[in-house]
């Protein structure tokens, strides 16, 4: 391929990359498998074709070339793409070996649905480029007649708050997401309130909500992900309530806190899956399949098969085995003496075996419909003292209280009242309310 005649400007950039093991071009930090001056200009013109923010006019192009925009597919690898597109059987290989070498990729570890450019001189492969996670940038290109260099380049990005709040109308996770937060954002939301409300039958339309969470943005200000929520509120008719992030300086432990430093974490969950129905409660009811009227001593949740189901709290994993008409079956022994049970499960989690000590939030196991059911779901038992009790009514022990530690009580409230500020701002000074500048180290 022929380069144009490089400019003053590109024989001074040329200059620079011969002193530096890596370069700012158009705004990413750029990392190279050798030395820049030996092709400064190889790896420019690269990233004009792979349409980076590189402008032509200052560095100069080379001959039309045609693009080819392709996507792998499920269970394809990147050389089964290659063939696809019949690419040049060596050419292909070249190319993707050129990338995998200085272990810039893992060909084992691709997704579907990765996007990939080539770049063809005719039926001659001269350049690939592709992205394999948000902000990171792989570009390889022909050098000579056999000879394939790769780079990578790190996009610079910066960590800026962004204030979602709105009226629930429909439900929250449309709402939400309406307004710019991601499906983890939502869920972080709604396990912040897992210990005080059901979100299927205690969210209304007309409640209100408000998350702040990180995003991470590029030198062109997209997007390219979101990150930890550092504020979620809800108030409506079941609940009132606002949490702030937080990391305890003692026991470096992450969870939300109250205005007044009270733990959002409580003794047990109230419901320990996520986005499913309730369907029965606990109570006397006439038994679906066996027709007879009797209590019904948990709360059944209705989801898809397949969907996790969490450690209501912290304890020890009693038994993880088929037991009669409720199938795959859990118990765990918490403190206090207190037992959650969890029935009709398709498969166990890895944690549940009995005898294993396991955290609030560990998968013990997945939704199914095992033993005496009529379809997917989660029958959900807790027992106080060997009697089943109301688990949606119980009132349950709340976690810490940073009072009692009045220097840690301190640091909370820096971080809070820092926390307030962010949602104060206005649009426009948000934007520029950087918390954390994230830019790659020259390597």
């Amino acid at each position: 391929m022929s380069i144009a005649t490089p400019s003053l400007g590109m024989r001074s950039l040329a200059l620079l990359c011969g002193f530096a093991g890596a370069a700012i071009i158009g705004g990413f930090v750029l990392r190279e498998a050798m030395p820049l001056s030996q092709a400064p200009v190889d790896i420019v013109a690269a990233a004009t074709l792979a349409s980076l923010p590189i402008d032509p006019e200052v560095f100069g192009q080379g001959p039309a070339l045609t693009r080819i925009d392709a996507k792998l597919r499920r269970g394809e690898t990147l050389s089964g793409l290659m063939d696809r597109l019949d690419i040049p059987t060596v050419d292909g290989a070249r190319a993707l070996n050129s990338l995998t070498a200085p272990e810039y990729l893992d060909a084992r570890r691709v997704r579907p649905g990765l996007q990939i450019s080539l770049h063809m001189d005719g039926d001659r492969l001269t350049a690939l480029s592709l992205e394999p996670e948000p902000g990171r940038h792989l570009l390889t290109k022909r050098r000579g007649d056999d000879e394939f260099f790769a780079v990578e380049m790190m996009s610079r990005l910066t960590s800026v708050p962004q204030v979602v709040s709105g009226v629930i109308e429909t439900s929250l996770y449309n709402q939400a997401r309406d307004l710019g937060a991601g499906d983890q954002q939502v869920v972080d939301f709604a396990q912040v309130f897992a210990y005080d409300v059901d979100f299927q039958r205690e969210v209304h339309p007309g409640d209100t909500f408000e998350i702040v969470f990180d995003v991470m943005r590029d030198e062109r200000g997209t997007v390219i992900s979101r990150g930890n929520v550092l504020y979620a509120a809800l108030n409506g008719k079941a609940v009132k309530k606002a949490f702030y992030r937080f990391t305890t300086p003692d026991e470096n432990v992450t969870d939300y806190f109250q205005y007044n430093g009270e733990s959002a974490t409580k003794f047990l969950m109230k419901t320990p899956i996520n986005g499913a129905r309730l369907s029965s409660s606990f109570g006397r009811r006439r038994h679906p399949i066996s027709g007879y009227t009797r209590l019904h001593k948990g709360t059944d949740f209705a989801a898809p098969r397949g969907t996790p189901v969490y450690a209501a709290g912290h304890g020890t994993v009693e038994r993880a085995n088929r037991y009669g008409g409720y199938g795959n079956y859990v118990r765990i022994r918490h403190a206090n003496g207190y037992k959650t049970a969890y029935a009709h499960l398709s498969r166990f989690g890895r944690g549940a075996r009995a005898g294993r000590r396991v955290r609030q939030g560990d998968v013990i196991g997945y939704v199914g419909s095992t033993g005496a059911s009529t379809g997917p779901h989660l029958h959900y038992e807790v027992y106080v003292r060997g009697k089943a009790v109301n688990a949606m009514r119980l009132k349950l022990p709340t976690g810490r209280k940073l009072a009692m530690a009045p220097d840690i009580l301190e640091a909370f409230v820096s971080a809070r009242d820092g926390i307030d500020a962010i949602r104060n701002l206005t649009d426009s000074e948000a934007e520029t309310a950087v918390l954390v500048a994230s830019v790659p180290s020259a390597l």
